[in-house]
Formats: structure tokens, sequence, C-alpha cells
């Protein structure tokens, strides 16, 4: 197996492009590439593009009228059919979305097939993380759903146990249903409350279909205003413990940076740094439990100056074994093109002033009047016991 890392790229991601009031501005992704270069971690990973899906592989997870029905709209995007979820506010129609959203989905498949044969230990794909789309329509800016495509294609591969891990600020709901009834897949988000956040779903009592695969789906619904403290011990609370139990050939992880308390669309309050903490723990649990074989992938960001390039970068650095330090700073020459693009001033540095940071461990206790701690509580009784585990 390479002891060296890959990352997924072609430019042509950056038309993933809703148009210029969607808040999924593409900047954010052509910005994060740009600062990998700048901190030259793009001379230790094996940079990679992959051929996007074809509707072979898109029919792993999307149903065949609606992989139609995107490519009616990207020949001709006034012709969308909101039934699918396409040409909404969420998802406008436009002119070739469905050979971006392929060719995005064909990186985070073509980085699973990498991990999967040994090319590489770990592959990141920092444009992908779609987790919204579901088999038969588009959802909360996804189109295709290029996580559960990877996950499938390694079932495909031969793999029989694969652990999905989503600590986007929204529910992973289009992976979860993707895999609601396969026992081999074990999916676990954390993510703000659906009380009080789109999609409205993860609550504690999702854990999958009745029967066999009951507790194969684990949800961490976190109380608004959460902040590093809470959000690394509920991660440190579940996520271990059940990949122990589970023993994942392969782990894919989804790290959406909407979590941050300068994401406009979302309630947590988490800083750069436990970003960056629980990336390094989802590395140190692919090598604990996986042998390394670790697929990342980026997700969701509004924040796309100041949050999104920081975080991935950190993302890729933590794959190639060339960690940046939180207190780096900045290469002057990103921060010129940040005001060049935007208009915008860029930080400069690579931290927001809170590593390291500190939490409980939930070993340690639990305050039951809490609303963390009953979060983190709900989801143990929910699922634990459907795992052999103790709640």
């Amino acid at each position: 197996m390479s002891g060296r890392a890959q990352l997924m790229w072609d430019e042509a991601v950056t038309g993933y492009d809703f148009g210029p009031e969607h808040p999924m501005d593409p900047v954010r992704l052509a910005l994060t590439r740009r600062l990998v270069e700048s901190f030259g971690l793009d001379q230790a990973v094996d940079v990679v593009t992959a051929k996007a899906a074809g509707e072979s592989t898109l029919r792993l997870v999307h149903r065949q009228d609606y992989i139609d029905a995107v490519k009616a709209a990207s020949a001709d995007p006034r012709s969308a059919d909101g039934s699918y979820g396409i040409g909404t506010l969420d998802d406008p129609a436009f002119a070739g979305m469905h050979e971006v959203s392929a060719l995005i989905a064909g990186q985070s498949v073509g980085a699973a097939e990498s991990v999967w044969r040994g090319d590489a230990l770990h592959a990141v794909n920092f444009a992908g993380g779609l987790h919204h789309a579901m088999p038969g329509g588009a959802s909360g800016f996804c189109i295709y759903n290029d996580a559960s495509l990877a996950i499938a294609r390694l079932l495909e591969l031969g793999a029989e146990r694969v652990a999905y891990v989503d600590v986007d600020v929204h529910h992973g709901d289009g992976v979860q249903a993707a895999f609601w009834e396969d026992p081999r897949v074990l999916t676990i988000s954390l993510h703000e409350h659906p009380r009080t956040l789109f999609p409205q779903t993860g609550w504690p009592e999702e854990t999958g279909a009745a029967g066999d695969p009951e507790g194969s789906a684990v949800n961490v619904a976190l109380p608004a205003g959460t902040g590093d403290a809470g959000w690394l011990r509920a991660f440190h609370a579940v996520v271990p413990e059940l990949l122990a139990g589970f023993r994942p050939q392969v782990l894919v992880t989804q790290h959406g940076a909407d979590t941050h308390f300068e994401d406009p669309l979302a309630h947590l309050a988490v800083s750069l740094d436990a970003q960056r903490a629980v990336q390094v723990a989802c590395h140190d649990l692919a090598h604990e439990y996986a042998d390394g074989r670790w697929v990342a992938l980026g997700g969701g960001g509004y924040a796309v100056v100041e949050v999104v390039p920081r975080s991935w970068t950190h993302l890729v650095g933590i794959a190639a074994g060339r960690e940046i330090a939180p207190e780096a700073s900045i290469p002057e020459e990103w921060r010129q093109e940040v005001f060049a693009r935007t208009r915008q001033l860029a930080p400069v540095r690579m931290t927001d002033g809170r590593w390291p940071v500190s939490y409980g461990e939930w070993e340690a206790g639990y305050d039951p009047a809490d609303r963390l701690d009953q979060a983190v509580l709900a989801t143990r009784r929910a699922v634990f016991p459907l795992r052999g585990l103790l709640p």
C-alpha cells in the first residue's frame, strides 16, 4: 500500500455553481485548492483526477428516472422538473449540472477505489460530501450523493463493513437513507438538533430498519449553541466506542465546515480548532480500527473565505502526514488572491486562537441536567444496546 495520500481534484468541479445569490459559492473550492498549494501540501500528496461517475455508477444509489431528470435539466435548465427537487430555491437548475455533479461524484468514488485497492492509504475529496441527495431527488444543495456512491462502490468491490461518520452541522440524511437497511454500513451523524435546522431529521430514535440492520444508523442531535467542548465531548462519547465494536474495513468521513460559529446558515458555535481536532481524531480512528483506510470528504460550509479553506486545508495536511500547526501564518500570496477574488480580508493564521481545545471525557461522568449530556445519553440509550454496548 502506498504511504502517500491522494488529493482528488479537477478544476472543473468549481463549475458546481447554483448562481451568484446562492450560499454555496464555488470560490470556497478554488480558495481551498490555492491554500493547499500555498502551504506546499500538493507536493506531499498525489493529486489525482478521477473520471466522472457514469450512469452505471450513479445507479448504485440513484434511480434512473432521477438521473434522466438531472440530465434534462442540465441540457435545458428551464425544463427542470421540480418534483425531483431540481429548479428549486435550494437546488436551482444550471447548464452542465449533470456533468459537474457526476464529476464530483467520480472524485469520491475514485478516492474509495484508491483506498480499497491500496493505491493510497488516505484520500481526500473536499469538493464532495454532498450528503443530502436522495435516490430519487435533489435536496439541500446536493444533486448526486457522492458519499453514498463512494460507500456503494466499496461494497461492490467486496467491502463487508464500512463506517461513515458525518460531522456536518446538518444531518447526513441522504447517506442514512441509502443504507437504512444495509447492516454492512454503519452511519453516524453529529448535527444540530432537527428542531432548529434543516433537514429536520436525525433524531436519536432513528436507528436503522427493524430487524438485523437495526442499530446501523446513529444520530447525535446537538442543541443549538453547542461549542467546542460540547461538540468534542459528544464526538468522543459516541464515535470511538461504536467503531471499536464495528471494526470497519474503511472509514469514510464527511467534514462539513458549517459547524463553525461564523457560518451564516446554522447555529452551532464550533471553532476551526475544534474542527481540526475532530479531523485528527478521524485520522487516528481510521488507523486504530480500519487499518488506516480513510476516505475524507468536504461538505457544507458557507463562510467561504474565513472558514472553509482553512478547515479543509488542515484536513489535507492531516491526511498527508504534514499537519499544519494551528499558529501557522497564512501565506501572503493567498491572502492577496482572496482579496482579488472576493474583496474580503483573509484570515492571517490557521487558528481561531482556541488550540489546544479541551473537553470532558464521558467516562468521567455526566450531568443529567445538561442539555448536551442529555443529547449524548439519548443517542447512547437508543442505539448502544442494539449493538451490544452498554449505554
